[in-house]
């Protein structure tokens, strides 16, 4: 019975409805994957075709410093995460201790908050003419920096702190949904064998829960080596900062390009590595049977240090970001709030609207496609499609600017050799451009959630509207799309709001005199003005808080076999669906 229902599963596209218009999805899902490809294509191009070829100048000065940065960020913030997502979720789920309850939905709260606006905050607390350096002053009687020794926050070291501040939830939340998941009965066994709670967390939790782990630390470096906001403000030298520094400082796009390259290449192998990983060791359940799992209760000083660890990545990644914002916010002055920031919330509100419509559409296109015709075209295209997530902002925005600028200068050579009119720059420098950029980069969101929603609708309803002579688009329209109003919710919403936080290509593509919420801050933070950036700042997180939500809602309190135990995960992996 079991084998008959996958196989029809499996063959809903080769019987659908109207024979071969089913294969139009096929070629639409290709042409997708192609236009998306296009921008990592001209990357790659250009990398080894550059007008000025400065690579040996780079390999032998700054490209070694890059790759050094990047590797203690990407292993600091690894490490940071790791310990504290997946200390936290074992935690909050196998153990009881006051404000377990509130504690496990807040520590995804600092998921909302993007890097850069937390390393401007911290930077204006911590800085000498900060209130935590003027209190200690005036509390011991220090006059001058030589009086005392305090922490330098704009290094390596402060960039991995805060940075690891609003990533750990990435881990977090896919170890808590792997906890959750493990039976009771392989924890009961260690009890009894006499191994106490942190035997059983290193050498049974850790393991079991492995190959979520390593994914939410997938996602971690992946938004580390995207960063630039955190990194240029503190000065580190990454990758990411290289390729600003070539591209706007030294005007050299083929440069650019060559940097970017190493990029993908060091995302590539991440990602390689992970799968490689994840193929040679497999961790399986020996019992399909699930008990509510029994808590530890926590009592006396391990109580309070439990809660103390759960609460100080809510206070320090969560809490202190937006009390001080609410603060520097309200005592802006009026104009900060005025018609300069409603120019910058209708930008922003304009272009992330845009690109979560053209994600979903184009997502629900790829989603729908593989549901009924299947087969490994579709499977390679969807996974080109949804690679963009993997690719950091500042290489997408090069590789948008170089196909556009080339088309762009071609239409204008024979619109003035044919007819003596110059159209200038059509696609590049545009809005369009910037949504195309958010499009590529988030589709893998958008796919993500619209296949978990498609997954969810049985098979027969694709049968059932055959036998009544429906086609694909007809049954899409009348069957599908009416039970995927959530998903479809989820998916504008991740799109959205991932737009209305995304720096480097905005900075790259932006038109002239256009502004956004993302660069409204960065211009002003990085002026030292956190105060008239503290209103945008303010409304990205509060924006950012949204998904968050969400992901609360779905995770519930779930066990293995349950709609929220795998809508939760479903949720934030999806992001590396390519």
């Amino acid at each position: 019975m079991t084998a008959v229902a996958h196989h029809s599963a499996e063959t809903i596209g080769r019987d659908v409805p109207g024979g071969r218009r089913g294969h139009g999805w096929v070629w639409a899902g290709s042409v997708i994957a192609a236009i998306v490809s296009v921008p990592l294509l001209a990357v790659v191009w250009l990398a080894f075709h550059p007008a000025e070829n400065i690579w040996p100048h780079l390999a032998s000065t700054v490209l070694p410093g890059y790759l050094r940065s990047t590797a203690w960020l990407m292993a600091g913030n690894g490490l940071a995460t790791l310990v504290i997502g997946a200390g936290t979720a074992w935690l909050v789920t196998m153990c009881r201790f006051p404000g377990r309850g509130l504690l496990e939905w807040m520590l995804l709260l600092p998921l909302a908050v993007p890097g850069y606006v937390i390393a401007y905050v911290y930077t204006d607390l911590l800085e000498f003419a900060g209130p935590v350096q003027l209190a200690l002053r005036a509390i011991f009687g220090w006059e001058t920096a030589r009086d005392y020794w305090f922490p330098d926050i704009r290094t390596l070291g402060g960039a991995i702190t805060v940075m690891s501040l609003v990533l750990y939830p990435y881990v977090y939340l896919l170890a808590r949904a792997a906890y959750l998941e493990q039976s009771a009965c392989v924890l009961e066994v260690s009890r009894t064998l006499g191994r106490g709670p942190w035997y059983s967390f290193i050498w049974i939790g850790l393991p079991l829960a492995r190959p979520a782990i390593v994914v939410g630390l997938s996602l971690v470096l992946m938004e580390t080596l995207n960063d630039f906001g955190t990194v240029d403000y503190f000065a580190v030298g990454t990758l990411t900062a290289g390729v600003f520094n070539v591209w706007l400082h030294m005007g050299n796009a083929g440069g650019a390009a060559q940097i970017a390259l190493v990029m993908l290449l060091v995302m590539l192998a991440l990602i390689g590595t992970e799968r490689l990983a994840r193929r040679r060791r497999r961790f399986h359940h020996t019992t399909g049977r699930y008990r509510p799992l029994a808590r530890m209760q926590l009592t006396g000083g391990k109580a309070i240090l439990a809660t103390l660890a759960c609460a100080m990545p809510v206070l320090l990644g969560f809490v202190t970001p937006v009390v001080v914002l609410l603060n520097l916010g309200l005592g802006s002055e009026a104009g900060a709030w005025g018609r300069s920031f409603l120019s910058l919330a209708r930008n922003s509100l304009l272009l992330s609207g845009v690109a979560a419509l053209m994600a979903v559409a184009v997502g629900m296109v790829l989603a729908y496609g593989l549901r009924i015709r299947g087969g490994r075209v579709m499977q390679i295209a969807t996974r080109l499609a949804s690679v963009g997530y993997a690719v950091p902002g500042a290489v997408l925005a090069v590789g948008v600017l170089i196909p556009f600028a080339a088309l762009d200068n071609n239409v204008d050579a024979i619109m003035r050799e044919r007819f003596g009119l110059s159209t200038g720059l059509v696609l590049t420098g545009t809005i369009f451009a910037i949504a195309f950029a958010y499009v590529v980069r988030f589709l893998a969101a958008a796919f993500g959630a619209l296949d978990a929603g498609l997954a969810k609708v049985s098979p027969g309803m694709d049968m059932a509207a055959k036998t009544l002579g429906s086609g694909p688009w007809r049954t899409l329209m009348r069957v599908h799309l009416p039970l995927l109003r959530g998903s479809l919710l989820t998916a504008a919403t991740l799109v959205f709001v991932d737009s209305m936080k995304e720096l480097p290509a905005t900075l790259i593509l932006r038109p002239f005199n256009f502004e956004t919420l993302a660069t409204h801050v960065y211009q002003f933070a990085s002026d030292e003005l956190l105060q008239e950036a503290a209103p945008a700042a303010l409304t990205i997180v509060l924006v950012g808080v949204v998904p968050v939500l969400l992901l609360i809602k779905t995770i519930g309190r779930a066990r293995p076999g349950t709609r929220a135990s795998r809508s939760a995960s479903t949720l934030l992996a999806s992001d590396q669906a390519g």
